[in-house]
């Protein structure tokens, strides 16, 4: 997402970066293109003249202008607007209540369900006992849906009862949940292919008769200004507390997300990308804005890290690594440690320097390239007998081909994993070598 704006934007900035002092006649041309690209973008047109104009106002003082690096001066201008753009702080559920409840709405084929369970499995992993509840009894499926979800997440889900209307259902959850069996509640309410009179009816009647303390439309991001249009439409008929956007990884312009806050007034929650349950983030307007103007996003990435991979296992990959005693057992769980971190596309739109500096179709080709790598070499170190694994360099010609054949590669593709292998060892060794010389020179500078 964003790849096309933020490709716009650098090659603009670059230019302002050549000049060692700017004129008000610079500014403006620059300003210029970067109101052509927010249109190019999908950027609703009065949001993208507004977002400018407020650009433009802060840029031509003598701050800016005289400045030792006015270039600087004026992309930091552009990501302060941007981070406001976004809805300036980063905005939380509330999850206060007995239980905390959250009333689900949108489009068909938003991907609502499917953001149902990824919230319940966010929140069941930080301890919380979670409850679906199944209220699209419309769409073919749905409930059964859900009830899948359910189970992959491992949290209990609410069904309706046969003749049951919605209405009907969030009464009975909302009695249900008052026993003090669960800390969150949500409801995954039907919906529409768009918005009628007999959806918001319902939804009014079920949202009274349930009282959450979220409201929270799920938007496909990727249908663009007309995903703005749904929002502004659910905000004034049932009211919202908050957005999520989804499918971020089918667009690469990104107006509707540069746009729905201004127009609304809703914050963004999360946004999701991927059909995995861990698919969903916190959406950070800083963040964001660093990732558009080319900085990348190293903080999510991070964390994201964080909450996925194993700390104890990654600091005994890090004491192996530094001792030269990584075996292929090791190489196998850094492949699968990395598989859970998501596409490889997403880790590259996270990454400063050149990875920012892709166009989506490298991306896609170079994120393609790693995929197929790590499947082929997971493949051939799982053809691999425990000694073989435990004993690289042992592997002789014969039992390279044995492997190649186990597992259906050939002799060229096992010749490269461990060349990969022997690529990565050396690395300890090096910084081995660099710890030795660090812990001379303070030897030295204590005499």
């Amino acid at each position: 997402m964003f790849e096309n704006l933020s490709s716009a934007l650098q090659k603009t900035f670059k230019n302002l970066r050549g000049y060692g002092k700017l004129s008000e006649k610079n500014v403006k041309d620059a300003l210029r293109e970067v109101r052509l690209a927010l249109l190019e973008a999908d950027v609703n047109f009065r949001v993208a003249r507004d977002f400018v104009a407020r650009v433009q106002e802060s840029c031509l003082g003598e701050e800016v202008l005289d400045s030792v690096t006015p270039g600087q001066q004026i992309i930091k201008r552009v990501n302060d607007e941007l981070v406001d753009l976004f809805g300036g702080a980063h905005k939380e559920f509330d999850l206060t209540g007995n239980p905390a409840s959250v009333m689900l709405m949108g489009l068909h084929g938003s991907g609502k369900t499917t953001t149902a369970g990824k919230l319940a499995n966010r929140w069941k992993k930080s301890g919380r006992r979670v409850l679906l509840v199944a209220c699209d009894i419309r769409r073919p499926a749905a409930v059964e849906q859900l009830s899948i979800l359910a189970k992959q997440v491992g949290v209990e889900i609410l069904k309706p009862e046969p003749s049951e209307t919605v209405p009907m259902l969030g009464k009975r959850a909302a009695k249900f949940t008052k026993e003090g069996k669960y800390d969150v509640v949500i409801y995954d309410t039907g919906g529409r292919f768009q918005v009628d009179d007999e959806l918001v009816a319902e939804l009014k009647q079920f949202r009274a008769w349930t009282e959450p303390r979220n409201t929270v439309l799920v938007l496909d991001a990727a249908i663009g200004q007309e995903s703005v249009n749904v929002a502004e439409a659910f905000r004034e008929a049932v009211g919202l507390t908050g957005l999520i956007l989804t499918k971020l990884d089918g667009d690469a312009r990104g107006g509707a997300a540069l746009s729905v806050h201004a127009v609304t007034g809703c914050p963004i929650l999360m946004t999701g990308s991927g059909e995995k349950m861990d698919d969903l983030t916190p959406f950070y307007p800083d963040r964001m804005a660093s990732r558009i103007l080319g900085k990348g996003d190293v903080v999510s990435f991070v964390e994201k890290a964080q909450g996925l991979v194993d700390e104890k296992e990654a600091m005994k990959m890090q004491e192996k690594l530094a001792n030269n005693q990584l075996d292929l057992e090791d190489f196998l769980s850094q492949i699968k440690q990395m598989k859970k971190l998501g596409s490889m596309e997403n880790i590259f739109d996270m990454m400063p320097g050149d990875a920012m500096k892709m166009s989506t179709q490298q991306k896609q080709a170079a994120a393609k390239a790693s995929e197929i790598e790590m499947r082929k070499f997971e493949s051939i170190i799982q053809s691999m007998t425990p000694w073989e694994r435990r004993h690289p360099k042992q592997l002789d010609r014969s039992r390279r081909l044995r492997i190649a054949a186990g597992c259906g590669r050939k002799l060229a593709d096992v010749n490269q994993l461990l060349k990969r292998f022997e690529q990565t060892s050396k690395m300890g060794k090096q910084f081995k070598k660099m710890e030795k010389r660090l812990l001379r020179f303070k030897k030295l500078t204590r005499k």
